[in-house]
């Protein structure tokens, strides 16, 4: 069984996750789940809070083939590319909405990986994307807010009408 996606504008969406002390087995059987729940959406990258567990642990999966999930346990960026790109990113929480988001092409990450190693790591493109965004929900922010005011309120509209 896999845990439900929380619907915005449910609260713990807008809260900043507490960091993981160590990675241990309960923490490996998290990132199993929540690597279900990526696949069955089916998406490229999941954050805890977004299945309503506080933590700071995401996973990304933006391969061709999948099942190259990268699991990490409080990412932050280290460097972020000066280069930009627009890339359409929508949410699970925000269902039938999606909005161009321009983020750094690149990205190295820190993060403490599934053996609890620090590990630090370049992302490019999609990757760079997914995890810049999986981060965002670990902090409590959303992509919606990286659009303008205006665009933002429309894109939240929509998807309340589409919510019913």
């Amino acid at each position: 069984m896999t845990r439900a996606i929380l619907q915005w504008p449910h609260p713990m969406l807008r809260t900043a996750a507490a960091d993981v002390a160590a990675v241990d087995d309960s923490v490996r059987g998290l990132w199993d789940e929540m690597i279900a729940v990526m696949e069955a959406m089916p998406g490229v990258g999941l954050a805890a809070v977004q299945i309503g567990v506080p933590l700071r642990l995401a996973v990304v999966d933006a391969s061709t083939a999948r099942g190259q999930a990268v699991r990490m346990a409080n990412p932050e960026v280290l460097h972020a590319s000066v280069e930009f790109r627009d890339h359409e990113e929508a949410s699970p929480c925000l269902p039938g909405v999606s909005s161009l988001v321009n983020r750094p092409r690149a990205v190295t990450v820190r993060f403490l990986n599934a053996e609890g190693v620090v590990e630090d790591r370049d992302f490019v493109g999609l990757w760079a994307v997914s995890v810049q965004h999986q981060i965002d929900h670990l902090a409590g922010r959303m992509y919606v807010d990286r659009l303008t005011r205006l665009k933002r309120d429309m894109l939240l509209r929509k998807a309340a009408k589409l919510r019913g």
